[in-house]
Parts: structure tokens; sequence; C-alpha cells
């Protein structure tokens, strides 16, 4: 009976125009977005990995110089894009991908597609994930709002009920037809997410759970159709109450909520970190004033160590251990800025993660930013990776500076240009220089940190169908 009724409920959807049309055009917008976003993360992440080897090329190829040269000439970290970043780009857009390692400074990724586009981006990117959350739940509405509704007004219900037919049978009915849609309305996305799969493997996992997480989505949004259909008077106060709801779940309730986490949770600005950075250092000290009291106390201990009572006599540069000293003094100011900023927006994170109580679009849109490694903490840790790498190179070059560039040379080679060709050293050292290769977590770990969203999609669909339920014992007793 079940069956009978889904199958009379579709019928009566193909012969609707509109219904036809909205679901011809949700098929059309969700398939042009799996194919545009694969293009452009397929040519994103090629330009990537093309601009990565070049610039590490560039490094390699640089010709003799006086290592702290290459401290200033630096290179750049791009965060490669994973095979699910095309199904859902997440955080890529406004955070930057691409950063300038340089001695003395940190500074911010660059190259945010929000930045360079109009303000359309920031209402949501046409992405398969977009659509899904967004675009998907209002198609639904439209198409199953008066579904018992309709029958209620026309009296078909009494006639279905002396049929022998319960009203949860008739509403599970309705809910099989509406379901139907919503798994032609994943089509597009499914088959993205899985050429997804078959081009990368090992990420076939998370393509599973990301389209569970959507199935779960949308299948909340079928029950809460269908029971508010039943629960209202008439079809009109049915979708307007419907349409109410989507707005506020899908629109309001997620900008609100980053609204209140920023607000709740404060992020100081990088102008401000900046000038809080600059007055740090000057309280550490000073690498190129002589009478600073901290290099001052660091020259005496390297004298020290050395058994030395004269800079001259060291059988190293001192001017490439003060610049070690100087750097491991910026890079840990720099880590602790760095680890305040990164517990706020962390904070903040988890805040918005917290609103997917109040509406499961944040929920399923965290999950799939999550499985797509394009959340927050993929961000965060790129950066940290990225930090961890510039600290690296500039005291591996510092430490040329000390061993392979001699004192007096480096004294006298702003005066003295034989000097200063001396103090120019090999570029088989420049190709000895490592190269950035940002780790990514692995699936597993990604997997268990869904966990939490998969929980709450759950806890949803769990209130979903106890209103299914209640909707259809209130129906019952109506019809009696």
């Amino acid at each position: 009976m079940i069956v009978t009724i889904a199958a009379a409920e579709l019928r009566l959807m193909l012969r609707s125009r509109l219904a036809l049309v909205g679901l011809a055009s949700l098929l059309l917008l969700s398939a042009i977005a799996a194919v545009t976003s694969g293009v452009q993360m397929a040519a994103a992440a090629s330009a990537r990995a093309e601009a990565q080897a070049t610039t590490d090329a560039q490094f390699k190829s640089q010709p003799d110089r006086h290592p702290h040269r290459m401290v200033h000439y630096g290179t750049y970290a791009l965060r490669p894009v994973g095979p699910l970043a095309a199904f859902d780009p997440g955080v890529d857009a406004f955070t930057g991908t691409v950063l300038f390692l340089e001695g003395h400074r940190q500074n911010s990724a660059t190259f945010g597609a929000a930045r360079e586009s109009s303000d359309l981006l920031r209402f949501g990117q046409l992405t398969p994930a977009f659509v899904l959350q967004s675009l998907a739940p209002l198609l639904l509405v439209f198409l199953g709002f008066a579904s018992v509704a309709r029958e209620r007004e026309s009296g078909s219900l009494r006639a279905l009920r002396a049929h022998g037919t319960d009203t949860l049978r008739i509403m599970g009915g309705k809910a099989l037809a509406l379901g139907g849609v919503a798994a032609l309305a994943m089509l597009p996305a499914l088959v993205a997410l899985a050429w997804a799969a078959a081009s990368a493997p090992a990420e076939a996992g998370m393509a599973a759970l990301t389209a569970l997480a959507y199935a779960a989505y949308l299948l909340i949004w079928v029950l809460a159709i269908v029971a508010a259909s039943a629960f209202a008077r008439t079809s009109q106060g049915a979708l307007v109450g419907l349409i109410a709801a989507w707005a506020i779940v899908v629109v309001l309730v997620p900008r609100a909520a980053a609204g209140w986490a920023g607000v709740a949770e404060p992020l100081p600005s990088r102008v401000d970190t900046e000038f809080a950075i600059a007055a740090d250092l000057r309280k550490l000290g000073d690498s190129h004033n002589a009478n600073d009291p901290h290099f001052a106390a660091f020259k005496a201990s390297v004298l020290k160590q050395y058994g030395v009572s004269r800079v001259e006599d060291l059988p190293v540069n001192y001017r490439g251990i003060q610049a070690m000293e100087g750097e491991r003094l910026t890079s840990q100011l720099f880590a602790e800025y760095g680890a305040r900023a990164d517990t706020i927006q962390m904070a903040q994170s988890a805040r918005l993660a917290a609103m997917g109580l109040l509406s499961p679009a944040l929920t399923v849109r965290r999950a799939s930013m999550l499985a797509a490694a394009t959340d927050l903490s993929t961000h965060l840790e790129f950066l940290r990776q990225a930090e961890a790498y510039r600290f690296d190179l500039v005291q591996r070059l510092n430490r040329l500076q000390a061993e392979a560039v001699s004192s007096a040379d480096d004294g006298a080679r702003s005066r003295d240009p034989i000097a200063d060709r001396r103090t120019r050293i090999s570029a088989d050292f420049w190709k000895s220089m490592p190269e950035f290769r940002f780790v990514q977590q692995s699936p597993a770990i990604r997997a268990s940190a869904m966990l939490h969203t998969l929980g709450l999609l759950a806890l949803w669909l769990a209130v979903a169908a106890g209103l299914f339920w209640l909707a259809a014992r209130r129906l019952a007793g109506q019809a009696a």
C-alpha cells in the first residue's frame, strides 16, 4: 500500500509542469555545479602543483650568493587540493592557499577567491555541496508541502482510510515519493563523489561518508515536510511555514551563528597582531644593537662556550650564530601568537558546531568540509607545517652563514668587493635544501572527526521521525 500511494504521488508530480521544471532545473544546476567545480578544482590542483614545483626550482637554481640573501629571497608554500574539494571547497575561498616564506617574518596566506571576486561568492559557491545544502531542500518544500494537506482538503483522506489504509502508511507513501525525488536530486552529486573516489581510492571511504551525511540531511527534510503538511490546516499554511523554516535553517541560523561566534570569540585583526608582535620583539632584544642586554649576554655565552675572549677568535662566523638566535626568538614569538589565534578560531568553529543543534544545514556543511579536508583545522595545520618548514629553512641558511662564510669577509663585504665575492657560497647548497610538502590528515583521522557531526545528523533524523510519527497520530485522530 505504501508503494502504491508513493506511485500515485509520483504520477501526480509528473503531471505538474511546475514540479517537472523545478526538478529538471535542480538536476541541471547540480550537474553544472559538479562539472564546473570538478574542472575548476582539477585546474587549481594542477596550477598549485606546477607553481610549487616552479618556485622550488627557482630557489634551487639561484646563483652563488651570501646565505642571508637567500633568507630574504624566500620561497612559497602552496596548499594542495584534495580529491573531494570539488564537492565542497570549504574555507579555501576565504583563507587563502599560498604563503610566502622568508626570514624574520610570518606572512598571511593569500589568493583567497572571496577576496578577488564579487560579494555574491559569500552567499555560496555553486558546488554540489551548496546545491544539496540550500537548493534541494527548497525544491522538496515546493513538491511536498501539499502532499498530505491536499488529501485532507479534497476529502480523499477519508476514502483512503475507508479502504483500510492507516495514516502512517499514507504518510509513508508520501515520504517514499518525496524521498525518490530527493534521491534523484542527489544523483549528480553522487556521480561526482564516485568520480573522486575512483581517482583517489584512498578517499573512497570519505566519499561514502559524505554521501551518507547528505542522504540523512535530505531524509530529515523529507520527513519534516510530510509531517508539516500533515500538521497544517491548509496547503497554503504548510507552504508558508515550510518556506519560513527553510529560510531560518538554511539562511538565517548559519549566518547568525557565524556572527555570534565572531562576537563571542573575537579574533584580533592582522594589523593589531603585527603591532603587538613588533612591540614584543623590541622587548626581546635587537640583534643589530651591540649594547642590547639580551644579545650582549648571548654574545658572552657564545664566547664562553668556545673559550675565547673576542668574536674575531671564534671558529665560526658570529653573525650567523647571532642570526640563528634572532630567528629563534622571533619564531618563538610567532608560534605564541599563532597558537593564540588558532585557539580563538577553533573556539569559533566549536561554537558553530554547537549551533548545529539549531540547524542541520550547519551540521552537514561541517561534515562535508571535514570529509573533503577543506575545513578550518586543515587550513591551520597547513599554516603550522609551513611555519615549521620556514623556520627550518631559515636556520639552515643561517647555519651556512655561521659555518661556510668567513667572519672577516662577512664584516668587510660591504666595503671590499673581493671579500663580498668570497662570502658568496656555492649554489650547490641551495639544491640540498628540502622542499615543502604538506602532509594532510589521514582519512581515518578525518572520519573520527566526523563522528560528532554524524551523531548530530542522527539526532536530527530522530527528531524528524518523531514529528512524522506524531503527525500521523494527529492525522489519525482527525480522520476518525
